[in-house]
C-alpha cells in the first residue's frame, strides 16, 4: 500500500505568493483522478433521504451529500458544542453540522454559497424541528457573516483544482481561494476564547493547511482521525479544534 505525504522542506519556501501543491506531481495526479470520478458521479445523483447520528436529512443531487467520513466531524460537534455557545456552520451543505450544533445551542448561523444547500438546509432544519434555532444566509465565506462567535464549525473543500459547476464548489476550491481567505480573516469572527472545528484530509493538500494555520497564529488539536485505503493509497481524515495561540 502506498502512502502519500507532503515533503515539510518544501513548505517554508511556498509560503507566500500563489498556491503551489506541497504534494508530490504523482499524487496531485492522482488527487485529480479522483476529483474527476467524483465530477462525473455527481451527474447521474438523485436526491437521497438519509438517517444520520439521529436527525433525517433530505439531500438533492445539487447538494454535498453526507458520506462515510462525515461522522468524524458531526460527532466532534455534538460533543463540542455547549449551550451558550453562538455557532458559525461555514459551508453548511445539507445543514448536518448547523443542525447537530442546534441541537444544543440556540443560536446557530448557517451559511453556504451554494443557493441549493441553503435552500435543503433550511427544510432539513424544520423537519429536525430546529429552524428557530438557525439563522441562514448565502455567503462566500465570510461575505454575509456578522458578528463574533464562539465556535466556528467549517467542513472546506479538500481539493485545490477549478470547480466545474456550484455544487462541485463543495469539493474543490481553485487553488484553495476560499479556504485562504478563512484563515485570513477568522480571527475577526472569533470571540475571545472562541474555537474552530475543522475537518480536512491526507486527499487533499493538508501540508498547505498546515502553512495557513501557522501563519494564523492557531494551535491545532487532533480530536478524532480515521485512516484507510483508497486505490491502495493510505489516507487519513482529520478533525482538527483550533484555538488562537495567545488563548
Amino acid at each position: 500500500m502506498a502512502s502519500f505525504c507532503y515533503d515539510k522542506r518544501m513548505t517554508d519556501s511556498r509560503t507566500n505568493g500563489p498556491y503551489k501543491p506541497t504534494v508530490s506531481d504523482e499524487y496531485a495526479g492522482k488527487l485529480k483522478q479522483w476529483q474527476d470520478n467524483i465530477y462525473e458521479e455527481s451527474k447521474t445523483k438523485t436526491t437521497k433521504n438519509i438517517e444520520f447520528l439521529r436527525k433525517t436529512f433530505v439531500v438533492p443531487p445539487e447538494v454535498h451529500p453526507i458520506n462515510p467520513m462525515s461522522d468524524l466531524l458531526g460527532n466532534s460537534v455534538l460533543n463540542e458544542v455547549k449551550e451558550a455557545d453562538k455557532v458559525l456552520d461555514m459551508g453548511t451543505g445539507c445543514g448536518v453540522n448547523a443542525i447537530l450544533a442546534a441541537s444544543k445551542s440556540k443560536d446557530v448561523v448557517a451559511v453556504d454559497i451554494n443557493p441549493h444547500s441553503i435552500e435543503a438546509a433550511k427544510k432539513n432544519a424544520r423537519t429536525n424541528h430546529v429552524d428557530s434555532r438557525i439563522d441562514f444566509a448565502e455567503s462566500d465565506v465570510f461575505e454575509s457573516v456578522e458578528g463574533k462567535f464562539d465556535l466556528i464549525i467549517f467542513d472546506p473543500p479538500f481539493r485545490w483544482f477549478k470547480p466545474r459547476s456550484v455544487s462541485e464548489s463543495s469539493t474543490t476550491d481553485e487553488n484553495y481561494q476560499a479556504l485562504t481567505r478563512f484563515f485570513a480573516n477568522v480571527h475577526e469572527y472569533l470571540k475571545p476564547g472562541g474555537r474552530i472545528l475543522l475537518c480536512f484530509g491526507s486527499s487533499g493538500d493538508i501540508g498547505y493547511l498546515d502553512q495557513l494555520i501557522g501563519k494564523s497564529g492557531l494551535h491545532k488539536e487532533t480530536i478524532a482521525q480515521r485512516d484507510l485505503a483508497k486505490d491502495d493509497i493510505a489516507v487519513s481524515y482529520f478533525t482538527f479544534r483550533l484555538t488562537p495561540v495567545a488563548q
